[in-house]
């Protein structure tokens, strides 16, 4: 009997299964039939020499007139293989880089199919790196007519897997299906065994196509049971309900703001603030734009907590951000953040800040005041998870920058409480609905779309070095021209350059040289902004240190800040009206977009300068024109997703191992994913531990299990 947890060994041979685990982490019968193809070719719709145009993506089958490495390079070290091949009438180069093999196993007069896209060299078109096959009458797909091409390497080849795949599939007892039969019955789709066939063996493009569209639906079934699961196991987890206190801390609070809430934070601070009251725990996702009000809805939810007897505690990804929120939440409680203390409001609470740099004298007062219950509300960053960080009585966590902690280090807090706490996480990150629903689908999401009322407008410009090399000079002079108005800016870099674990560049790779925050600094306050107040701020320097330059930032005593992403989040100087960012093209998108917001935070209106050397790269100008069109972070994000690899979006280099989804985009196809996340919550409410549906439970388990499943909880 083979299945799908079959060990490949017995299948195919222990020297193949060997080579498959070592090349592309296979280990079963299951991993190898996941391996899905990654085009077809038609034997039916063959191109011929004739047709060739540059950019096309061609398939044809030709005759080798010769093959041949040249040589290339410092020395000789690098190889150009240049296969010369006919279709009886003319010819044409295939050219490959560094694969020596090639010549030693393509013989003259050989026919073999090619694949790949037309370009040109020298003026004449050629095939670089194509898919080459030498076709034979032992290949079952060449007697189909319709030919897998598969995710290879020069170590397996495409047909090789295909015939290894063949060899599994005549064994293989027909697996059963994980989806309800009444939906796939519904969907006139093939059953499970049946799309294993036609996506690796299909007889017509139409089998190809079903095969896909119905194995895609399965990975989004799956992922969503998932979420379906976890979030039936929030409804019956219990929690302690916190409900609202009238004329409490947090009714206290929002009178005193000396703005209205806006309706939109008002909807979600009613949506926090019921989930609150309820004995489950809550787990909601507050995404918003940068300075949308975020921080101040968690404070509200924090003061509602504590009204109700509890703490709650910040988990702040960095110092910087930690010591923010910290400044800044007991500026806006004023008396109400002094209890126990002189001149401190009825029924006040205390703040307190933990960080891992803190001095032993600060931090044995914290930890005291934690323990005890004197500290309603705790703020600090990876240091609340460490082991002997005891709360009285934990009600509420909130987690700014969801996507810098891991599943884990959560759970190090929740998991210690002595009763589960209500979790709040929040992002400044627009999150489009699709990645929302595939890696956010456990939580219940808010999202605050409009900003506060005064926000100043803020204009973006791509300064664009190889178009206009001295817009720059002008780049300066306009932060002179602001600081002579009294007012203040922020230049970006991407590294320190201090040469503590700063990368430098490959002198011999293609790409520029980037600038370095140290080498900005001098030669700014040497040249262009000399005789002005500059101050450096990066994430390697002392606490003390970061904490004393932003202070003096934000009192007007500097300037100008040279930084590096550490002011990407949390940082509140209204001042600021200029940002400066050099080598903006190595940033991504919504990155941008959170660095932009940290200016027009006060009075006067923002102006944020990206500056790219990158020459003839269209996408990076293309990417820096998206920013500068909007200031939407919605829209930002979308652009984001759809110009970046699937790979990056979910995680798969990320997580370290290979992505779980195989067929499914989160970028193309929202609507598979909506529809599976309806049948799957139906499924989970009338069969929870999906007895009916063995298949299911195992695709579940196998998921959970993986390193993705972290990631997605991680992301």
């Amino acid at each position: 009997m083979v299945d799908l947890d079959t060990r490949l060994g017995p299948v195919v041979g222990k020297a193949s299964a060997d080579k498959l685990s070592k090349t592309f982490g296979m280990e079963t019968v299951g991993d190898l039939l996941t391996h899905y193809p990654r085009r077809y070719v038609d034997l039916e719709q063959i191109d011929s020499f004739a047709d060739l145009e540059v950019g096309q993506y061609v398939t044809f089958v030709a005759e080798v007139v010769d093959v041949k490495n040249i040589p290339f390079g410092p020395g000789g070290r690098k190889t150009r293989t240049q296969v010369r091949i006919t279709d009886g009438r003319q010819h044409l180069n295939a050219t490959f880089f560094n694969q020596r093999w090639i010549a030693k196993r393509t013989e003259a007069g050989s026919r073999q199919l090619f694949a790949g896209v037309v370009g040109e060299y020298r003026g004449q078109p050629q095939l670089t790196h194509p898919v080459m096959r030498e076709i034979s009458g032992d290949i079952a797909s060449f007697q189909r007519g319709i030919i897998p091409l598969y995710p290879a390497t020069s170590s397996i080849a495409s047909w090789e897997l295909e015939r290894t795949i063949d060899t599994v599939l005549a064994v293989l007892d027909p697996p059963p299906d994980p989806l309800p039969s009444d939906l796939v019955a519904a969907k006139g789709w093939p059953d499970y065994a049946t799309a294993l066939q036609w996506i690796h063996q299909p007889q017509s493009a139409s089998q190809w196509r079903q095969a896909q569209q119905r194995l895609r639906f399965d990975e989004a079934f799956v992922l969503q049971t998932i979420f379906a699961r976890r979030r039936r196991a929030f409804d019956i987890e219990t929690a302690i309900a916190r409900p609202w206190q009238a004329g409490g801390l947090a009714e206290r609070f929002i009178e005193r703001l000396p703005f209205e809430l806006t309706a939109g934070q008002r909807e979600v601070q009613a949506e926090i603030r019921d989930d609150l009251a309820r004995p489950h725990p809550m787990h909601r996702l507050l995404q918003g734009e940068v300075g949308s009000g975020k921080t101040v809805l968690s404070l509200i939810a924090m003061l509602q907590v504590v009204d109700a007897g509890a703490q709650a505690a910040l988990l702040a990804p960095t110092e910087v951000l930690a010591t923010q929120h910290f400044h800044s939440i007991t500026e806006q409680l004023g008396d109400l953040a002094k209890g126990g203390m002189l001149g401190g409001a009825e029924g006040a609470t205390r703040v307190r800040l933990l960080t891992g740099s803190m001095g032993a004298k600060a931090r044995k007062e914290t930890m005291l005041d934690i323990v005890s219950g004197e500290a309603g509300i705790v703020i600090g960053t990876h240091a609340l998870l460490q082991e002997g960080v005891d709360f009285a009585e934990l009600g509420l966590l909130v987690v700014d920058e969801q996507h810098r902690f891991g599943v884990e280090q959560r759970a190090a807090l929740v998991d210690r409480s002595a009763v589960t706490p209500h979790v709040l996480v929040m992002t400044a990150t627009p999150i489009p609905r699709t990645v929302a629903m595939t890696v956010f689908g456990d939580l219940e999401t808010s999202t605050l779309r409009e900003l506060p009322r005064g926000r100043q407008p803020i204009q973006t410009t791509v300064i664009a070095l190889a178009e206009h090399p001295t817009w720059l000079d002008r780049a300066w002079t306009r932060i002179r021209e602001e600081v002579e108005k009294g007012r203040q800016a922020y230049v970006v870099t991407t590294r320190i350059g201090d040469g503590e674990g700063d990368t430098e560049p490959d002198p011999s790779a293609d790409e520029p040289r980037t600038a370095s925050l140290v080498e900005v600094f001098e030669a700014l306050t040497e040249g262009p902004l000399s005789g002005l107040r500059l101050a450096m701020l990066h994430g390697r320097m002392p606490t003390d240190e970061k904490d004393t330059q932003m202070t003096a930032f934000a009192a007007g005593e500097v300037d100008v800040l040279v930084a590096t992403t550490v002011i990407e989040v949390g940082v509140n100087v209204p001042n600021a009206t200029v940002m400066v960012v050099l080598d903006a093209d190595r940033f991504g998108l919504s990155q941008l977009h959170q660095l932009r917001g940290r200016i027009g935070r006060g009075e006067h209106a923002g102006l944020c300068l990206l500056v790219t050397g990158a020459q003839g790269d269209t996408l990076a100008r293309e990417r820096l024109d998206a920013v500068a069109s909007t200031t939407d972070g919605f829209q930002i994000a979308q652009h984001d997703i759809d110009l970046r690899r699937e790979g990056d979006v979910l995680g798969a280099r990320q997580s370290g191992g290979r992505s779980s989804l195989k067929l499914l985009s989160v970028v193309k196809h929202e609507k598979d994913i909506a529809e599976a996340r309806d049948h799957a919550d139906r499924v989970v409410a009338q069969d929870p531990e999906l007895a009916e549906l063995p298949a299911l439970r195992r695709a579940v388990e196998e998921l959970e299990t993986t390193q993705q499943a972290d990631y997605l909880e991680r992301t």
